[in-house]
This record gives C-alpha cells, sequence and structure tokens, in this order.
C-alpha cells in the first residue's frame, strides 16, 4: 500500500499564534519562556494534524521562529561574527538579531540580506560566507524538536536542508562550492546524531536540482551523497525535490545513493513515468501530486487513474504527498465562516490537503474510474499574447523625461517614499469595528480621510517632494484590490507566512476579473487636495497582483493577468484624469514568477511585461510611470526590467550592501530610466543615521547618474511604527539635501 506524508507544514499557527507571541516578545511583552511554550504547541498541533489524518511518517524540523535557512546557519555556526555580542547567553535573541537586526538583548546590527525563497513569496535569510569560512555543528534544536515528538508518540521524519542548496543560497567572498569539504563533516556528524536520536528516514531538501545548474554544482552531488550515505549507512536518505522540472538532473537525482526521491508532479507531471523507470529496484518513489502552492482540491479521481498502475507496481515505495513544503498553503479551512458553501467545497488549506492524501490512499485500493493513460493537458497562453502584441507607449523615455521634468520642477535627488505608511492599532481597530458593523460606513470613511491628512502633514514636515497618500484605506497592496475587483474571493484567515512575522492572506481568483468601479481614485484625489505638492498614485501591478493570489488552475495565468491588466488601466486613465500624474504600479512579484528553467523565461517575460505595459499604456508622455521591486536577483531578469519602460524604478538593496545596484549601473547596460535604490531596510527597527545615508548615497551616485537618481526606503512603511518612521524619512531627508548642497 502507498504511503503517505509531507515535505513541511505551516509553522504561524492556525490563529496566527507564532506571529502574535513573536510580536509580543520582540516588544518587551512576553518572556522568552513563554515565547518557547507557544512554539511547542504549535508544533504538537502540526504534529498530531498529521497523525489524525493517518500519515505514516511526522515530518519534524520544519518550525523556524523566523526562517529556516536561518536555522541551518545557526546548526552548521555559520553566524557572521557582528552578531557574536551575547551569543553564549541568548541563542534566540542572536537568531533574531540576524534576521532582523534587533532583539530584546543585545546591540542593534545590521540583518542578513533577504531574497525570495526560489519562485515563492517567502523570503529567507541569505547565508553569508567568508572566503575562510568555518563550519561547527549545533544541533541541539533539531534533536530537541524530535526527542519532543518521538515523547509524543510520533513516527518522526526529520527535514534537513541539503549541503549543496545551502551552499547555494548563500553569498561567498568565493566559490560558494569550495566549502563544500568544510561543511560535509557536519552533515555527516548531524546524520548520525539523529540516527542515535531514533530517526530511521532524514528528508534531505535539495530543490536546486530543478535550476539549470552548473557543471561543477552538477557534478559534486554524487561524491557528496556517498560520503552522507557511508556516515550512518542505515539512516534511510530521502531526496527531495520540488518547484520544478528535474530534466537532464533526474537520471543524477535517482543515480545518488538514497533510499527515495521526491518530486514535484504539479509542477512537472509528464516526469512521473520517467521516474519510474529511473527509481533503483529498492527506492521509494515520493510523488508531490497534491499543490502545496495553492488552495483548490486536487483531482483525487485523475491521480487515482494515473498512480494506480504505479502504485501496484511499487506497493509501498510508492509514497504520496503534496508537491512541496505547505509553508506556502494557509492552516485549516475550518477557520473560515464566512465563505459560502459553494466557495468552500472546491478548496483545501494544509489541514485539508492531509485528509486527501489519506483519501488518495483509499482510492488507490479501488478500482481505478477512469483511464489509467490520462494526461494532464497543458494550457495554452496563445489568446492572451496575441491581444499583448503592442502595448508599448507611444513616446520613448527620451521623449517623456522633458516633458515630465517641466511638469514637476523636481530638485536633484527627489525624495519620496513607496507608498504605505504605518498601519496603527487605532487603524486596525476602526477597520475590524467596521467590518463587524459596529461603526458606520461613513464613519470608517471619515477616520480613513484623518489618517491621510495626517499622512499628508507629516511628509509636508518632513520636506519629502514627492507625496504618498499612505494607503490607510488598505489592508494589503494585494488583497485591497481584490476585494475591489470582480472574479476574486477573499477570505478571513487565509493567512501564509512572507517572512519572520510577517504574514499575507492572498485572495482567490474564482472567475474571470473586471473593475466594477475606481478602486484608488478617491483617497488619492482627497490626498492631492491637501498639498501644493505631487501624490503619487498607488496601483499594486497586475504580475504582482496575479503572483501573490491563489490564481485559477482552469485557464492560462497569462489570461488572468491580462484580466487584471484591463482593470488596471481604467483606473489609471481615471487617476491620470483626476489630475494625479505621478502613478507608481509595483510589480515586487515580477522576478518571483520567473520560471525556474531559462528556457521557459521567455514564454513567461512575454505576457508579464506585456500586461504590465497594457496598464500605462494610453496615459499622456508628461505623466510619470513608477514601479517598485523586492529583493531579486536583477541580473538574471535586467532585459526584463528594462523593457517594462517605467519611467521610474525603485528597488530593495540596502541589505545588500547594494550589491543588487550593480545591475543597475551603465556598467553592464543598466537601467535607461531614472531609479531610487532604497537607501535603508525597512525591514529593521533601526533607525539609520544622517551621515551613513550620506555614505551611502555617494556610494550610489558612484554607479547611477545623479541626474536620473531618487532618493527613498526600501520599500513601503506599514510594517513600521510612526516613531521610527518619522526619524527615518527625516535623516533620509536631511542626507539628501546635504548631498545637493556638496553638488552644488
Amino acid at each position: 500500500m502507498a504511503l503517505t506524508h509531507i515535505l513541511g507544514y505551516p509553522r504561524i499557527g492556525a490563529g496566527r499564534e507564532l506571529k502574535k507571541a513573536l510580536e509580543a516578545y520582540w516588544r518587551g511583552d512576553l518572556p522568552q519562556r513563554e515565547l518557547l511554550a507557544v512554539g511547542a504547541e504549535i508544533r504538537r498541533g502540526n504534529w498530531q494534524a498529521q497523525r489524525e489524518a493517518g500519515l505514516e511518517l511526522v515530518t519534524v524540523g520544519d518550525f523556524a521562529w523566523y526562517d529556516q535557512v536561518l536555522n541551518h546557519t545557526l546548526m552548521f555556526g555559520a553566524v557572521p561574527p557582528r552578531f557574536d555580542e551575547g551569543a553564549a547567553d541568548n541563542k534566540l535573541d542572536q537568531y533574531f538579531r540576524i534576521a532582523r537586526g534587533r532583539a530584546p538583548s543585545g546591540s542593534p546590527v545590521a540583518a542578513s540580506a533577504m531574497t525570495k525563497w526560489f519562485d515563492t513569496n517567502y523570503h529567507y535569510l541569505v547565508p553569508e560566507f567568508s572566503a575562510d569560512q568555518n563550519f561547527a555543528l549545533d544541533s541541539d534544536w533539531l534533536l530537541t524538536e524530535v526527542q519532543e515528538a518521538r515523547s509524543q508518540g510520533h513516527n518522526t521524519k526529520a527535514v534537513v536542508i541539503g549541503p549543496l542548496t545551502y551552499l547555494w543560497l548563500g553569498r561567498a567572498e568565493g566559490d560558494a562550492l569550495a566549502l563544500l569539504p568544510k561543511l560535509l563533516p557536519c552533515y555527516t556528524q548531524l546524520l548520525r546524531e539523529l540516527a542515535e536520536a531514533g530517526v530511521e528516514w532524514v528528508q534531505l531538501d535539495e530543490p536546486i536540482l530543478g535550476l539549470d545548474l552548473p557543471g561543477a554544482w552538477r557534478d559534486a552531488f554524487a561524491p557528496a551523497y556517498r560520503e552522507l550515505n557511508a556516515a550512518v549507512p542505515a539512516l534511510k536518505l530521502l531526496l527531495a525535490t520540488y518547484f520544478s522540472s528535474l530534466q537532464e538532473n533526474l537520471p543524477l537525482a535517482f543515480a545518488l545513493p538514497v533510499d527515495g526521491v521526491h518530486i514535484d508532479c504539479v509542477r512537472a507531471p509528464e516526469e512521473l513515468s520517467t521516474a519510474v523507470e529511473a527509481l533503483g529496484p529498492n527506492q521509494v518513489l515520493s510523488a508531490g501530486v497534491l499543490n502545496g502552492r495553492n488552495v483548490w482540491r486536487g483531482d483525487l479521481a485523475s491521480w487515482q487513474s494515473r498512480l494506480k498502475p504505479i502504485a501496484e507496481q511499487l506497493g509501498d515505495r510508492l509514497w504520496l504527498s503534496a508537491s512541496c513544503s505547505l509553508l506556502h498553503c494557509p492552516v485549516d479551512l475550518e477557520t473560515e465562516t464566512g465563505l459560502p458553501a459553494e466557495q468552500r467545497q472546491k478548496l483545501a488549506y494544509s489541514r485539508q490537503k492531509l485528509e486527501e492524501l489519506k483519501q488518495l490512499q483509499s482510492l488507490l485500493q479501488q478500482d481505478a474510474a477512469t483511464d489509467a493513460s490520462a494526461s494532464v493537458a497543458a494550457v495554452s497562453s496563445s489568446t492572451a499574447l496575441e491581444e499583448l502584441q503592442d502595448t508599448w507607449r507611444p513616446q520613448s523615455y527620451a521623449e517623456r523625461a522633458p516633458l515630465q521634468a517641466k511638469r514637476w520642477q523636481l530638485p536633484l535627488l527627489p525624495t519620496t517614499t513607496i507608498g504605505s505608511f504605518p498601519q496603527t492599532d487605532l487603524l486596525r481597530k476602526v477597520r475590524k469595528q467596521f467590518r463587524s458593523g459596529e461603526i458606520s460606513e461613513q464613519d470608517y470613511r471619515d477616520h480613513l480621510r484623518a489618517e491621510i491628512a495626517e499622512a499628508i502633514r507629516r511628509q509636508e514636515i518632513l520636506g519629502l517632494d514627492v507625496l504618498v497618500h499612505g494607503e490607510a484605506e488598505r489592508n494589503d497592496m494585494v488583497e485591497y484590490f481584490g476585494e475591489q475587483l470582480e472574479g476574486f474571493v477573499h477570505t478571513g484567515n487565509g493567512w501564509v507566512q512572507s517572512y519572520g512575522s510577517r504574514c499575507v492572506k492572498p485572495p482567490i481568483i474564482f472567475g474571470d476579473i473586471s473593475r466594477p468601479k475606481p478602486m484608488t481614485v478617491e483617497w488619492i484625489s482627497y490626498a492631492q487636495s491637501l498639498t501644493k505638492k505631487p501624490v503619487k498614485g498607488m496601483l499594486t501591478g497586475p504580475v504582482t497582483i496575479l503572483n501573490w493570489s491563489f490564481p485559477r488552475e482552469d485557464i492560462p495565468r497569462a489570461e488572468s493577468c491580462l484580466q487584471i491588466a484591463k482593470a488596471l488601466r481604467q483606473e489609471v486613465l481615471d487617476l491620470e484624469e483626476a489630475g494625479i500624474g505621478i502613478i507608481q504600479i509595483d510589480e515586487p512579484a515580477l522576478r518571483e514568477g520567473v520560471p525556474l528553467r531559462e528556457s521557459e523565461h521567455k514564454a513567461y517575460f512575454d505576457w508579464a511585461v506585456a500586461c504590465f505595459r497594457y496598464t500605462c499604456s494610453q496615459v499622456k508622455p508628461e505623466t510619470q510611470i513608477h514601479t517598485h521591486m523586492c529583493y531579486s536577483n536583477f541580473n538574471a531578469i535586467m532585459d526584463a526590467i528594462v523593457a517594462l519602460d517605467a519611467d521610474v524604478i525603485t528597488i530593495e538593496s540596502s541589505r545588500s550592501d547594494l550589491q543588487l545596484l550593480h545591475a543597475f549601473s551603465g556598467e553592464k547596460g543598466g537601467y535607461p530610466n531614472e531609479i531610487g535604490p532604497g537607501v535603508y531596510d525597512i525591514h529593521s527597527p533601526n533607525v539609520p543615521q544622517r551621515e551613513e545615508l550620506v555614505a551611502r548615497l555617494k556610494k550610489i551616485a558612484e554607479v547611477i547618474p545623479l541626474e536620473k537618481l531618487w532618493v527613498n526606503p526600501d520599500c513601503g512603511l506599514k510594517t513600521r511604527s510612526w516613531a521610527e518612521v518619522g526619524s527615518s524619512l527625516l535623516n533620509m531627508v536631511e542626507a539628501a539635501r546635504t548631498l545637493r548642497a556638496e553638488l552644488a
């Protein structure tokens, strides 16, 4: 009989218990022992959910206080020296200083860089490897969790990021692969300790096998895994891959000395038969057949048909699982009380996916209802592409720029922010009161107008050049638009982790998308009426709305994206008609939607970039279009970024010590239009000092021409307090003025 397991489970808790406990601890309102108790209770509930669903193996090691990659950085002793202070006395606070630059104990310090986990909206902390990097194992946290689970009667499978993937994810002064001989002894020691703790299976995650790997990295897998296998021959290793097809790496994966291989049958269903053929005589095949990144119920009848002959051939050597960790899926559909029955019955959150695995296991013991040769049909985006053939603005940037400069008369190094301002406790309370019916719509709208007026007042006092309305009316940059557009359904508790304590609630695309009425015009027009300075119109771009929603699976993503772009173009033109002449259309998720295989990049960019341009293709040349992007490997997608043809782009860059900025410099072709590299990190509570910002701006000016340089924070300021925001922005504005004076 086929067995069931998962690669990982959400760690935020069904009621976001982890988020609430973390933020209380960081504020000093919760003792560390109580924080630890919250984590233990979440783990207990997660393991119990897997056991109650009848899974044969319970996954341990997927819990993290902030990020699973950061867990490994501490476990292998790869902590940069600047975080050493107080580590011996309080390892957890050291962990949080790495993640966010500050903890209840210890001095503030520059946090480690953060970037996207492959093609997801989850952010991980980038390991920092020095040229003389050494590693030392400290496995207490993982062994403690194994002991916890075993004491609760669970049959455990430990999960660890594989050594090649861990090194690949890091930033090294030299060749990260050269560190593998130093790292492998820590892995072999860890495997021995897990075996001694009674663990039978260890899941080693190597998602980089879904990438176009350089030859040296591919060649490193076999000797590395021979060493791991030889260390503890009795321990069983499951190699886990996900997010992409394996292609040329499939024979490599199955030839490794491992006891099983997990493949993503949602992203690459066509590789299932090839995997069965490549399977060794004693190896397990773990088939990820339920979508770990979406909320729709699985097509169990279809998978019954496809897997039935494989189950008969392999027996208990066939394992059933989700495509990837359920980290990217909400926790429990039972917490949703407001969804109509016809919508609920189509959905499955993480808890329900556990039940689906057991249902599929039962179905495989019955006769298949459909033809076993059925295959998953690919969907074509040709219809959308035909509509996106010509989306360029009629005038080039070179023609638009002087018209925009004449209209706005901005100083050198114009200052602005990315869009959002702090969402205060009072604002959240008022929003909750409105949704529960405790206050009237008019009272709610009056409060929002007061919040917007206060945001404008503060910006004028600070001396910013281009203002924003602060987005007081928005709960989230994607969810807000999902609530305004037809074709979306928003949930009450569909939370997923983005990073640390930051959770988002992606809307669900249920049908065709349209805009019944303007979404932002009233609020931004009101803000503009309060000031003579320009106020940016703020929109989330079509690609980001798509990528940060749970998409339909019955039509191509390109088609849904075009529907969103059409709705946004109406909004852009209405903003322009209302006198808003600077409009920001954010696309922080453009990079994460890129397929992991380079051969698939062009097809994605053909429609994604064109959809962005479609939103603003009809505006006047003097209307200035901005966009914003988050942590990304910009070098890999520079051509696509240039093709967006935005007049101004702002990017997150401060955590990388401006290393990402070189992709935009003239020395490599770069970005031909205007650019605002983030000059300080908004994900950290640390307030940047003016001298630090002046030095950073001078460094930026060595790469970006001054006449094309904007000054702004890394990202929106929604998650920060007004005290932090006021001090940080004042220092930023003074830094820009200081540099202007020096240049004058």
